[in-house]
């Protein structure tokens, strides 16, 4: 695998000086290290003591304390925590280089890989910290070459069971895209692991927070795609590397300001949400252009039906945390109608960081149990039978229908808790989920020119 390690610059004879190495090199290295810190800490600790007074016996001496311990450790054995953190990197670059010799995607050893240093040390957080308490949601991706994205599937899946998260992780050749649920501690430490690991190169800023926890999801599914966002799309042939120009929050806000600042007379600017209708229906930019689609493998052929809206047009997209926004403006860009194709990165979710009170209103659509999420107090929606402002979310009631209905608690304490009159009248008959007035009534491509 190719994890953009230069091995050549370390010898048989021993490790260069950390300094001496390249970027995604020293992540690794100092991986390698906190890890190694962490296994002669542990190491030293007295097991025969009760649970929940913890000591460590070192150099005939007994210390009772996390930060006494560690502070005579990187005093007092420097060299010895060297010694092992070089063996450490020196194990990690020799099985790395022997799987990109040695492995093709999806053929797998019978030998299960050894990605432990991945895996963050927990011994002094205790599993009620990992468990309870107040947690938050995770929201994140990454377009990257993943060239064993079965690798990957297995460290995320190890890693979250470790940690207790729930959520959802997807994994392709193209890269990573997840949302996981639990405790400040557990996401923080997640949060960690994926900032050290060498193939992502991920900051702070790279994962989008809310309030939640493992309970947004009700459990936790990893896998391997072809797409990290399900477009429909060959990842070959519409690439992320294609992508509209980023926009920062800050210019995407200014952006919008002016284009509503002209009004009806501006003509040349197109403001495209390119999420499912169910997302705008609760939540949008003013003036945007929000496709009635249910999916988002069906935003291509939206664009080749309504090519004449994007013709010669400044066309700024807007999705969730950023990610379709990658291969959709590619996708508009690769019809080469457009004058220009812009994306706010980082999507509503970290414009909504910064513009908390601003040209978006309504609520933000996740895809957890929460259904959604808000930063001001707007219901921009209405109940399905009474009209009436409402914009929370439930599922059908109906068996076998997993369509998403705004049902107001005057209208639920009625039994209004289908989708639709159609639905609502089904019963329990175990008909196709989509057979109902929601769909029918709804033209799958939308004529929108």
């Amino acid at each position: 695998m190719d994890w953009e390690l230069d091995t050549s610059t370390c010898n048989v004879n021993g490790l260069k000086q950390e300094k001496q190495l390249s970027a995604s090199q020293r992540r690794c290295y100092s991986f390698c290290r906190r890890k190694s810190f962490a296994a002669f800490v542990a190491s030293k600790r007295d097991d025969g003591q009760e649970e929940g007074s913890p000591r460590w016996c070192c150099c005939g001496q007994t210390f009772k304390e996390h930060s006494a311990i560690h502070k005579h450790t990187a005093r007092t054995h420097d060299a010895e925590i060297r010694q092992l953190t070089q063996a450490a990197y020196e194990r990690l670059l020799s099985q790395l280089e022997e799987e990109a010799e040695t492995q093709q995607p999806d053929e797998r050893e019978a030998e299960p890989v050894d990605f432990s240093a991945w895996i963050p040390e927990t011994g002094h957080i205790s599993e009620e910290q990992l468990q309870k308490g107040p947690g938050k949601v995770l929201l994140y991706y990454r377009y990257c070459l993943v060239e064993d994205p079965h690798l990957i599937s297995a460290w995320q899946k190890a890693l979250c069971e470790k940690l207790h998260l729930t959520g959802k992780v997807r994994l392709a050749t193209e890269g990573i895209n997840g949302t996981v649920g639990g405790t400040n501690t557990a996401t923080d430490l997640y949060i960690d692991a994926m900032r050290s690991h060498p193939l992502f190169r991920m900051e702070e800023e790279d994962f989008k927070t809310s309030d939640g926890g493992a309970e947004c999801f009700k459990d936790l599914k990893v896998g391997v795609y072809k797409e990290i966002v399900p477009m429909g799309m060959d990842p070959d042939v519409i690439s992320y590397q294609l992508a509209g120009v980023p926009l920062e929050p800050e210019e995407f806000h200014e952006e919008v300001q002016a284009l509503l600042a002209e009004g009806d007379s501006c003509s040349d600017t197109v403001l495209l949400d390119c999420r499912n209708f169910y997302e705008s229906k609760i939540g949008q930019f003013t003036q945007c252009l929000a496709p009635s689609i249910r999916k988002f493998s069906y935003f291509p052929d939206y664009v080749d039906q309504n090519l004449d809206l994007f013709r010669d047009k400044k066309v700024l997209m807007y999705c969730t945390g950023g990610i379709r926004c990658e291969r959709g403006s590619a996708y508009l860009r690769s019809k080469d109608v457009c004058k220009e194709v812009y994306q706010l990165k980082g999507g509503i979710h970290k414009y909504l960081e910064r513009f908390p009170d601003g040209f978006y209103r309504g609520k933000l659509f996740v895809f957890d149990e929460r259904y959604s999420i808000s930063s001001n107090n707007d219901v921009i929606a209405d109940c399905r039978y009474c009209g009436c402002p409402w914009d929370r979310y439930q599922l059908c009631s109906t068996a076998f229908c997993c369509q998403l209905v705004l049902s107001c608690p005057a209208c639920r304490r009625d039994g209004r808790t289908a989708c639709c009159p159609t639905c609502q009248t089904k019963g329990q008959a175990p008909l196709h989920r989509e057979e109902c007035e929601c769909t029918d009534g709804r033209p799958r491509i939308p004529q929108d020119v």
